[in-house]
């Protein structure tokens, strides 16, 4: 029921106006007592007539407008402002067109005297009872889907510790590997002094980014630049990396490690050799997407190490995970010797 941008919005609520139009039709009159209603008789065909029109036109605008406003305000933070709008417009509405069918039924139709607005006073219990239906139902959705949500994303965090602690040394015995290693290291072999402390870096954001749904581009980007470098120092020149983002753009949010799984994922498939550099670009498309594209090159049987066929894990968990946090999808396309993912930024922070 909650709307997506690439899936236009729409009701499913067949049953209920079969069922809701020609009961508020009949009830309408029967409760306000605008005139004897007697089964069958000249008074009740007329006022039923009044009714099944004046109910199917101002059911069926409302409706429009409920659809409309909620492709405008989808978002479960929009619900005050969506509620004002369709409030305003619903009165509005109503007002003219019962306004409108007053003239054209009673008066230019049947020539009978009509009590100003009394149409439309008929109707904003009706309209009311409409508005109340439709909203409850909506909101309800919503709430079943941000529990689902919220339940799923948690599962996703708990299995993702859980694979971590299984497949992790002691952060606390590793760390102090690492300070004995850098102790050992001579104090003029600056290269393995900055290449430990970039993998310091590594393993320290990965440890504090596990428990987290979201981080600032900024933060991930900082990561990724201490994992490209360690892996520099076995490709050289051979692995070019080039991002092209506007300061604002860094303080949007990414889902940690994902940028590090894109690489690591375009790595693994590829050559990367100095008669075939791999060339990885990171760029923004607008404020609402982040673009990483690289150019295919894959390897064949003699030159790969391992079994390199992609299993699409990595792109499946990015897919799984940016589902929990947003309508937009994850776009993967593969053309013109490019491979090529469009992830979503996101403007909030999910803890």
């Amino acid at each position: 029921m909650i709307p997506s941008q690439t899936t236009p919005y729409r009701l499913n609520d067949g049953t209920i106006r079969l069922i809701g139009i020609p009961l508020l039709s009949f009830l309408v009159p029967a409760l306000t007592k605008t005139s004897e209603f007697v089964p069958f008789d000249e008074v009740f065909l007329y006022n039923l007539f009044v009714s099944v029109c004046t109910t199917l036109i101002v059911w069926e605008g409302n409706r429009l407008i409920i659809v409309r406003v909620r492709r405008l305000l989808p978002g479960y933070h929009q619900t005050t402002r969506r509620l004002i709008l369709e409030a305003v417009l619903g009165l509005s509405y109503t007002f003219v067109a019962t306004t409108l069918l007053d003239e054209l039924i009673c008066r230019a139709l049947f020539h009978k005297e009509f009590p100003l607005f009394l149409g439309f006073r008929m109707s904003l219990l009706p309209t009311l009872l409409v508005y109340l239906v439709y909203e409850s139902v909506f909101f309800f959705e919503s709430w079943k889907q941000n529990v689902r949500k919220t339940e799923a994303l948690a599962r996703e965090s708990v299995q993702s510790q859980l694979d971590v602690l299984k497949n992790q040394l002691d952060p606390h015995f590793l760390f102090n590997s690492m300070n004995t290693l850098a102790a050992l290291i001579d104090d003029e072999n600056t290269g393995a002094q900055q290449y430990l402390e970039r993998l310091s870096d590594v393993y320290r954001y990965v440890l504090v980014s596990r428990s987290k749904n979201t981080v600032t581009l900024e933060e991930e980007i900082a990561f990724l630049d201490a994992y490209v470098y360690l892996n520099k120092i076995r490709f050289r020149e051979n692995l070019q990396v080039e991002k092209s983002l506007s300061p604002e753009v860094y303080h949007q949010y990414v889902t940690p490690l994902s940028l590090q799984m894109l690489i690591e994922n375009a790595i693994k498939h590829n050559v990367v050799s100095k008669d075939n550099p791999l060339k990885i670009k990171i760029q923004q498309e607008g404020s609402e997407y982040l673009v990483i594209e690289n150019n295919i090159q894959q390897k064949t049987i003699l030159q790969s190490t391992g079994p390199e066929k992609s299993t699409r894990v990595g792109l499946q968990n990015i897919v799984n995970r940016y589902s929990l946090l947003t309508d937009r999808r994850v776009e993967i396309s593969s053309d013109g010797g490019l491979f090529r993912v469009k992830i979503p930024l996101l403007t909030s922070f999910a803890a």
